[in-house]
């Protein structure tokens, strides 16, 4: 009994005096009859979500909220009906989002997540870059710059989905005020501000804050519900919750049992059984959870972020995060434990099951085209002279809101060798080059690289290729987060001048453009940085499939225009989800940018390969 309060891992400690807001006082489970508290079956509605001393109610009848997170922005559109149905046929009852449309339609509650801040490990925490390009930008905070583009923000889209607030016949039934902002704190007025701006905009229905166990007070709001993630939750944890908002329901806003990954380091796995017994537990103590989460998805687009906790790290593509579903939707042991678990504890109606997604391992693509990068440059006609660095933020491209993501090259011209320094301006990876020869890398834990010039030529041509590899995610340093070159680099003691800077961002856009038609055929290993083309020949309908970067080295791809992420052999990633409703019937264009050195095949896999 009682695994929950002691979790090995010291995550979760609760005291004693916890087991009094337990609802039950033994082993067995009351059922929960919520059946006639759905979407589709409250008609007439009065009264919301509301706090009744250690409980939620819904129409003055207790509810015990069973949530899940799925980011839309890492599913294909084509699958969200879908992953809502597997969510509701496995018990839960709402959906933790940013996207509210089809959840009733598939008798789902929605606690609306609107941001401006979102976490969610992504670059910038899901923040625009071009924030940035204020030189003394504070985000999340009352500074004017801020506050102008939030207010913009809101103004376009609270009165979207103000309508589908559940007094409105909608279902969204609370509504998160930002997230996380106690470990930021570096404004005490901005929440307060934050609230303001959602409830003067027409947002009425319950709204929370969320916090990890340490900074529940400093992330907490007069008369708005606090709720709590798993992190830093300690013994002291739950007597902060009672002295904040007295007798009240607990809502675990974020569980999971692992995190995300990061490029280079092992691959985090969670404790099925663990996540289990402490399910189990929260329920016997009457608490609400959200499983954070139910399906993670792909960071498509390069979206990820990174953290900083133990340096810098990056974000990888997949962001399985060990969830219910996984990336490429199918379901899980995990799943199939909780599907069980949630119809044992509630009167839930039974569903059609969705079926399982099937993936499908296509033949091995032999015929590629490559051309290299120096070869495409000069197909860029919108490029950048200046007499110094510009960061991708500071960039005049995009109308004039700069570069979010990809890479950017600097080019310039040098007359003489010496050790290049770059005192700390490289973010995050440069490679660099002299006269297209690769000569070694700066990056943030190498600042320095000795160059030696032809003496049989006057000049050569000196490039850093830049490689923004995710903003951090979080923490007051975000504010730091421009990325390419953020000031001089110097050779020997002096600062290099001028240069010509090419935007290399790799979004759609940037690879939906014509590329000049001088591909070679591909004969034997390529070294990059080069382009790659290669035909995907797909039947009807085409199906969901993984390509596998094995013999690959670093690069990002996108089919048929649309970019399936980054790959990098430094692990613990191996495969790429490639979405069967982006492929089309017939012929499908890939195209890779290849850092270091390519492959003559590219090979498909039904199985995923997250690393060990």
């Amino acid at each position: 009994m009682w695994a929950f309060l002691g979790r090995p891992e010291c995550i979760l400690c609760l005291s004693s005096a916890l087991c009094a807001m337990a609802l039950l006082s033994n082993n067995e489970f009351s059922r929960l009859n919520q059946t006639h508290l759905t979407p589709l079956l409250l008609i007439n509605r009065k009264v919301g979500l509301q706090v009744k001393d250690s409980q939620f109610t819904l129409e003055g009848f207790p509810f015990r909220i069973i949530s899940g997170t799925i980011d839309y922005f890492r599913i294909p559109r084509n699958s969200w009906r879908l992953s809502l149905r597997k969510m509701q046929a496995g018990g839960f009852n709402t959906l933790t989002t940013a996207f509210i449309t089809m959840a009733s339609q598939s008798g789902l509650w929605v606690i609306l997540c609107p941001g401006p801040y979102i976490g969610s490990d992504l670059d910038l925490g899901g923040l625009p870059s071009w924030l940035l390009k204020d030189p003394k930008m504070k985000l999340r905070t009352t500074y004017k710059g801020f506050t102008k583009a939030m207010n913009r923000y809101f103004d376009n889209l609270i009165p979207k989905i103000a309508k589908f607030q559940y007094k409105k016949g909608g279902p969204i039934i609370a509504v998160q005020v930002e997230n996380e902002y106690g470990s930021y704190y570096m404004d005490k007025k901005y929440m307060a501000y934050v609230k303001t701006a959602l409830v003067s905009r027409g947002i009425d229905e319950l709204l929370m804050t969320a916090d990890d166990g340490v900074s529940l007070r400093k992330g907490h709001l007069e008369n708005v519900l606090a709720t709590v993630h798993m992190k830093n939750i300690k013994k002291e944890t739950f007597g902060d919750l009672r002295s904040i908002q007295g007798k009240s329901p607990i809502l675990m806003m974020v569980y999971t049992t692992k995190s995300f990954d990061t490029w280079g380091t092992l691959h985090q796995t969670g404790d099925a059984q663990m996540l289990l017994k402490d399910v189990h537990e929260m329920f016997h103590l009457g608490f609400s959870l959200n499983f954070y989460m139910f399906q993670g998805g792909t960071n498509f687009g390069l979206i990820g972020g990174a953290q900083s906790s133990e340096g810098y790290k990056p974000v990888v593509t997949s962001y399985d995060y060990n969830a219910l579903v996984s990336e490429g939707g199918e379901y899980t042991v995990q799943y199939r434990e909780f599907q069980r678990f949630f119809h044992s504890v509630t009167d839930s109606h039974l569903t059609v099951q969705p079926k399982t997604t099937q993936m499908f391992a296509y033949q091995p693509v032999t015929l590629l085209y490559f051309m290299t990068l120096w070869e495409f440059l000069p197909n860029l006609v919108k490029t950048t002279k200046s007499s110094k660095p510009l960061s991708m933020e500071q960039l005049r491209v995009n109308e004039r809101s700069g570069q979010s993501f990809g890479y950017i090259l600097y080019e310039t011209v040098i007359f003489s060798g010496g050790l290049i320094t770059s005192r700390g301006h490289i973010r995050d990876r440069g490679q660099v080059f002299l006269d297209n020869i690769y000569i070694g890398l700066l990056d943030q834990s190498n600042s320095e690289l000795l160059l030696y010039k032809d003496v049989s030529k006057k000049s050569q041509i000196l490039r850093i290729l830049v490689e923004n590899q995710g903003r951090l995610t979080s923490g007051q340093d975000i504010n730091k987060e421009r990325k390419g070159l953020t000031g001089d680099i110097y050779l020997d003691k002096s600062p290099l001048r001028p240069f010509k800077i090419y935007s290399l961002e790799m979004n759609n856009i940037f690879i939906q453009r014509e590329f000049p038609n001088s591909w070679q055929r591909v004969t034997s290993q390529v070294q990059g940085p080069a382009f790659f083309l290669s035909y995907l020949k797909a039947g009807d309908p085409p199906q969901d499939t993984f390509m596998k970067i094995q013999g690959w080295g670093k690069g990002v791809i996108s089919i048929n225009g649309r970019s399936l992420g980054r790959y990098w052999n430094i692990g613990p990633q191996e495969t790429v989800f490639v979405p069967g409703s982006w492929l089309q019937p017939g012929v499908n264009k890939i195209i890779m940018f290849e850092e270091l050195k390519g492959d003559e095949k590219i090979h498909f896999s039904t199985k995923a390969q997250l690393g060990h």
